[in-house]
């Protein structure tokens, strides 16, 4: 029988905190446009920003959070948001919200370092993800909701700041820093043990490429709420249901994701899902009126989650440790940091209908390493009677479906079955298992 799986509520809780910023991008960017009298490329700027603090903590803890403790650096990163977002979200000094959303973001990256270090050590990471993608889809969607229909630049950034506090409490149950002689001796036998970053080439391509993803996603993701409101001529609520409501299909995607789990390998969601992303994403900038614009942003936040849940799963696979998901993470949020502004340069220069069709080119380029990437390391799901290449435990398998009795097949290893010559000389077959039996009491592996 097979132990239950227990849910890991707080790094759920912890990633939702560290993702909600990015997830409500548009609505902050067009928010601080309008309430602080901000040019566009300006409010892009002041994003791009906070994602870029986001993504610095990041490179900066990837190797910290044994050493230091999740639940240390988890309250410190929950903490700086809610300072930050909080503070930004109450004053209306441009240097004050630029200082805030810098602060803030510094800690929306250090929860979100934490929480995909220690999703990485869990038995089943992509689980995780999906449970922590589904929680703050729902949040977002649910602020969507309710933020267009109350005044202010700052309510967003007071949601974010207001779920950091809420997350606080579930954060003594993540597991303390490491002190004294015994734990700096198990410190270094662990980095002796695993210093050296394993499938570096993979984890190279993996990290540029999602650069370069997610820099296409949330460059549409941060003009998004410009295309309703000027190209598509919707009013902002109007805009925030069209968002809403495509959060809530997020949901839905996520929980096919979570459904197929590894049924389909990652490959074929990776490079199938950018390639429909890159269509959506060119509709939706392409959008002149309510139904174009809702198909697209609907489509595409129902793949974006889909294909994100199988991406952080595949970072988390190149390293149980943990540092490859940080990494990737860290260089998919620089992506991050510079879509908002890349979005506001490009749709100025050549309008939106241009820029989403440079974006979708770009990612159906991007597809091609990442799911290189995910056939090199995860390979295509077993079929019956395939063997892994690679090895593994066991590493001769065969499908149930085939109807093989278990044990059947032995594992690579396994010491090899004596050869037993069967005589043609009419022997009897008393003798014959006497020769068998001595030759069964040979050393395992001896001709």
């Amino acid at each position: 029988m097979y132990a239950p799986r227990t849910t890991p509520w707080p790094l759920v809780a912890l990633f939702t905190a560290g993702y909600l910023a990015p997830y409500l991008l548009p609505t902050t960017v067009g928010r601080l446009e309008r309430g602080l009298d901000l040019t566009a490329t300006q409010a892009g700027a002041v994003g791009s920003l906070l994602l870029l603090s986001s993504a610095t903590a990041g490179f900066l803890l990837a190797s910290r959070v044994e050493r230091t403790g999740a639940r240390t650096l988890a309250r410190l990163g929950l903490v700086l948001a809610a300072v930050g977002y909080g503070g930004a979200a109450l004053t209306t000094s441009v240097p004050a919200v630029l200082a805030g959303a810098v602060v803030g973001g510094f800690g929306s990256g250090t929860a979100t370092t934490v929480a995909a270090t220690r999703i990485a050590a869990e038995k089943d990471p992509h689980r995780a993800s999906t449970l922590g993608l589904l929680s703050v889809s729902a949040l977002a969607g649910a602020v969507y909701l309710t933020v267009p229909h109350l005044p202010g630049h700052g309510l967003t950034l007071a949601a974010i700041a207001l779920t950091a506090l809420a997350v606080w409490p579930l954060t003594s149950r993540l597991p303390g820093g490491t002190s004294g002689p015994a734990a700096t001796a198990e410190a270094s036998e662990t980095t002796e043990a695993g210093g050296r970053l394993p499938h570096r080439r993979s984890g190279m391509v993996l990290a540029g490429a999602m650069l370069l993803w997610s820099l296409a996603q949330n460059a549409l993701w941060g003009v998004s709420g410009r295309i309703g409101v000027g190209q598509a001529q919707l009013s902002e609520p109007t805009v925030g249901v069209v968002f809403a409501v495509a959060l809530g299909a997020g949901l839905l995607g996520v929980l096919g994701a979570g459904a197929l789990g590894s049924r389909l390998g990652r490959a074929l969601p990776i490079g199938g899902g950018t390639v429909l992303i890159a269509c959506c994403i060119a509709l939706s900038a392409s959008a002149t009126g309510l139904g174009s614009f809702a198909a697209g942003e609907i489509a595409w936040n129902t793949f974006y989650p889909v294909v994100l849940s199988y991406l952080i799963g595949l970072a988390a696979s190149l390293d149980p440790r943990g540092r490859w998901a940080v990494l990737v993470g860290s260089a998919s949020s620089l992506g991050t940091a510079a879509g908002p502004l890349t979005g506001s340069v490009l749709s100025a220069q050549a309008g939106f209908p241009v820029m989403g069709a440079v974006l979708a080119v770009g990612l159906l380029l991007v597809a091609v390493p990442m799911t290189g990437v995910a056939l090199h390391t995860g390979g295509r799901p077993l079929l019956p009677g395939a063997v892994r290449r690679r090895g593994g435990h066991p590493a001769a398998v065969v499908a149930a479906t085939t109807g093989t009795p278990s044990g059947a097949v032995p594992e690579v290893g396994a010491p090899e079955q004596s050869v037993v010559e069967i005589p043609l000389d009419g022997t009897p077959a008393a003798a014959q298992g006497a020769y068998d039996t001595a030759a069964a009491t040979r050393a395992p592996g001896g001709m």
